[in-house]
């Protein structure tokens, strides 16, 4: 990714990135700007794991047809939860025996390192609504196959509607859920400098961001004056998902990348800023 763009030079760029959040201040440094840092999230496994363990367990048996991965992180957890219960290979052996299905590039990278072939890969941006209209263009039929979703963070009706009205006996796999960091200090912080309209720029580049950030104004008694922050500067999302959870909160989005990745985001920020900060 070129970096002679220096069209953040100046401003002063909030990050909610928490398992990134080192790359994400690299990049906005990298275009001149002055990366505000507030991890707004934690993955916390599912302690009984429950549900994981029924899958597993439902797999070796074999219990399902298709499987579909959400996420990287999520897929990677869910082989380690298995393994408590049976060896990787017999994980890996037991998915090579049915249709794999992935939302995006990570889960399909931790797959391909697993060596478990996939028969169909969601295209960009990746939402719930591209793998729908990828298993219908596609003419993956599930009416009436044993459907697993590994799932993250928080469920998806709308994903999981779909998949029923096409037919699918569904069984849910959820592996972690998010939480606030355990140091909510720096988000704290942040908000202080939202509200004061000392912030240029936010980039959102998960939905959960947006609710934990509201979340602990409102715990503050500055929901106001940070939605009013939020108002005054530029919004860049990271893709229809994040777009559209903004748009719930009322906090509007001026643009999203070409690509869903964080380094596209923070170059068309930087590409961009000047004249959306004029309309905006």
């Amino acid at each position: 990714m070129p970096t002679e763009v220096k069209g953040l030079t100046g401003l002063r760029v909030l990050s909610l990135e928490s398992r990134r959040a080192a790359e994400m201040a690299k990049l906005i440094a990298n275009y001149g700007g002055e990366a505000i840092v507030a991890p707004s999230m934690r993955e916390v496994p599912i302690e009984s794991n429950t549900e994981a363990l029924n899958f597993a367990k439902t797999l070796a048996g074999g219990g399902f047809d298709v499987v579909i991965f959400l996420t990287g992180v999520g897929t990677r957890a869910l082989s380690r939860v298995v393994e408590t219960v049976y060896p990787l290979e017999k994980f890996v052996e037991a998915l090579k025996r049915l249709t794999v299905v992935v939302r995006g590039p990570k889960p399909l990278a931790v797959l391909k390192e697993f060596g478990v072939p996939v028969a169909l890969a969601v295209p960009e941006p990746n939402t719930w609504r591209d793998l729908l209209q990828a298993l219908d263009s596609e003419k993956l039929s599930i009416r009436g196959k044993r459907v697993a979703v590994q799932e993250y963070g928080e469920s998806n009706p709308e994903l999981l509607a779909g998949l029923e009205e096409r037919g699918a006996i569904l069984t849910r796999v959820p592996v972690y859920r998010w939480e606030l960091p355990e140091d909510i200090g720096p988000l704290r912080k942040a908000i202080e400098e939202i509200a004061a309209g000392k912030i240029d720029l936010a980039l959102f580049t998960t939905s959960v961001q947006i609710n934990h950030l509201l979340k602990v104004a409102a715990e503050m008694g500055a929901e106001s004056p940070t939605r009013e922050g939020l108002a005054r500067a530029v919004i860049g999302s990271i893709g229809p998902v994040t777009t559209r959870e903004l748009g719930e909160h009322g906090v509007r989005v001026d643009f999203e990348p070409s690509h869903p990745k964080m380094g596209f985001l923070v170059n068309e920020a930087a590409q961009r800023y000047a004249g959306l900060a004029r309309r905006a």
